[in-house]
């Protein structure tokens, strides 16, 4: 396999030769790193971080960090420059994520970012 050659000619040059059990031990320790990074995990977070991917999502997800309490659809129409169906797909995005909880209160659906929304809005600002 092309992939077992080039990782054997990384061993030769890291180890000063490579022999069968050298590679093997490798793509062991290579394969518990992968168990441990755990696909589901990976798959999952990329959802979430596609689900802010997008101007008028995280900009959602900014206003309710801001807000630190829930707001009503009609408070975030206002703010954003889309259409209505535009935020109530974009909004749907991120619950369906998990980034966003809904509650409806009488006729009105009222939107608070979860704590996962939280942390990332967080951890973005702490890198500038």
């Amino acid at each position: 396999m092309a992939t077992n050659d080039r990782l054997q000619r990384y061993l030769a040059d890291e180890l000063g030769e490579c022999r069968d059990e050298d590679l093997t031990q490798r793509i062991d320790e290579l394969e518990e790193l992968d168990a441990k990074a755990g696909i589901s995990t990976i798959e999952s977070d990329v959802g979430v971080l596609s689900a802010i991917a997008n101007e008028t999502r995280y900009k959602i997800i900014r206003l309710l960090y801001a807000a630190d309490e829930e707001l009503c659809v009609c408070e975030l129409s206002p703010l954003l420059d889309v259409s209505d169906s535009a935020i109530s797909h974009a909004l749907s995005q991120l619950l369906e994520a998990g980034l966003v909880t809904r509650r409806k209160d009488g006729k009105w659906r009222k939107y608070r970012a979860t704590t996962r929304a939280t942390a990332l809005v967080v951890a973005l600002e702490g890198t500038r």
